[in-house]
């Protein structure tokens, strides 16, 4: 029975139930996205979970999603020097080894901050002094600047500049 197990643990598909497998899944694969979406390259958590994803007959959110949604944000929490959370050009939310930020992906697609547009520009005035959730930072910068569309471009162009920042 354990070869068996470790033989479908060594293919490119895996399911992911606990927690710990979730963290393992992201350290091996390096870059994953949350949810997954067409045409990136790149495995997803969510099509790796082995949970239900029927909703409950209460209502609410499906065994799945809760879990997806609740590590998205657990996992780079638990391990913040080791994992970054954030959005990628085109707009995937990913979590991403450090080290693989580092070496490949941020020499790849960073830009100086002079160089990015003014609402990415005002994005980052606000995040690299502390941290802040969404919510919070988009009602700021949209009371400052512009709409929300605007604002969700806007992170979809800054998150490689901060390395140590965050947008929750």
């Amino acid at each position: 029975m354990l070869d068996l197990w470790l033989t479908i643990r060594s293919t490119s598909f895996c399911i992911i139930k606990p927690f710990e497998e979730a963290c393992e899944f992201v350290f091996e694969k390096k870059i994953v996205s949350i949810f997954g979406s067409k045409g990136f390259p790149h495995s997803s958590l969510w099509d790796h979970v082995g949970l239900s994803e029927d909703k409950p007959k209460e209502g609410g959110w499906s065994p799945k999603i809760i879990a997806v949604w609740t590590w998205k944000n657990e996992i780079p929490n638990t391990f913040p020097d080791e994992v970054f959370y954030g959005k990628i050009p085109g707009g995937d939310a990913v979590l991403m080894d450090m080290e693989y930020l580092r070496e490949e992906h941020y020499p790849k697609n960073h830009m100086p901050v002079s160089e990015l547009d003014p609402l990415a520009q005002a994005i980052f005035d606000h995040i690299r002094i502390e941290p802040w959730f969404t919510g919070g930072l988009r009602k700021v910068v949209m009371a400052e600047r512009v709409h929300k569309k605007s604002f969700r471009y806007g992170t979809q162009k800054t998150p490689d500049q901060f390395e140590h920042c965050s947008i929750q």
